[in-house]
């Protein structure tokens, strides 16, 4: 539980905010000096997405995408613009969301709204998103602000749309870390918070072929 290890939000969020302030606005800097990783995961969450944006009764559209901590655009540019008409951006950070303008190219163009918040004060737009993609970012959020967004997120989807998490996942319990002021949960502990907001596991995959040192990394989609 964060409540454990989060001593005073007010900090733990304000701390965040501070470090990224300071992180360069390029991929390298959104992935910590990993950058040589994007293809692997970009390529691995493509994988996983399209499953669920394939032919069926119960298929989810490509209208609009909504990025969550998206940065400079990374996943806006690779992942979502090639599948989606639409997309939104929203980060916490002002100058990731001024670079994303130029980062993002032509294409760039079909993103709608640059939204700077933290996702704890964000409110999807209800009833609009055919996905929602919230990657690396949820350790930014205490367990009740993470649940409460989670249930503004469903109430953000359209028919059939789908929320995905993506993120580093602990071996056990929760741990903190005071460099960028974030949490890593371990996968129960994040089972719980989805389960606790009112949403439905559809899947849930382990990142293959990262780093053997980084945190395994797990992706969930859930309505």
């Amino acid at each position: 539980m964060t409540s454990e290890v989060v001593e005073n939000e007010f900090e733990f969020y304000s701390k965040a905010e501070k470090y990224w302030k300071d992180v360069p606005p390029t991929v390298d800097g959104m992935l910590g000096g990993y950058g040589h990783i994007s293809s692997i995961d970009i390529n691995s969450s493509r994988k996983f997405l399209q499953r669920f944006l394939r032919d069926g009764p119960n298929r989810t559209g490509t209208t609009r995408a909504l990025d969550c901590g998206a940065g400079i655009g990374r996943i806006t540019k690779r992942l979502l613009l090639p599948l989606f008409k639409t997309v939104d951006m929203v980060d916490v950070t002002e100058d990731f969301l001024t670079k994303a303008r130029s980062y993002l190219g032509e294409e760039g163009r079909r993103v709608r709204n640059y939204f700077c918040c933290g996702l704890q004060d964000f409110s999807p737009e209800p009833n609009s998103y055919d996905v929602i993609w919230i990657q690396w970012v949820i350790g930014h959020l205490t367990d009740n602000h993470l649940s409460d967004f989670l249930k503004r997120c469903r109430a953000g989807l359209r028919p059939n749309g789908i929320v995905v998490i993506k993120d580093n996942m602990a071996q056990e319990g929760v741990i903190m870390d005071d460099v960028d002021s974030s949490v890593c949960r371990d996968l129960d502990v994040v089972r719980k918070i989805i389960r606790r907001a009112g949403l439905h596991l559809l899947a849930e995959e382990r990142q293959e072929n990262f780093p053997d040192e980084i945190y395994h990394v797990y992706t969930f989609a859930m309505r």
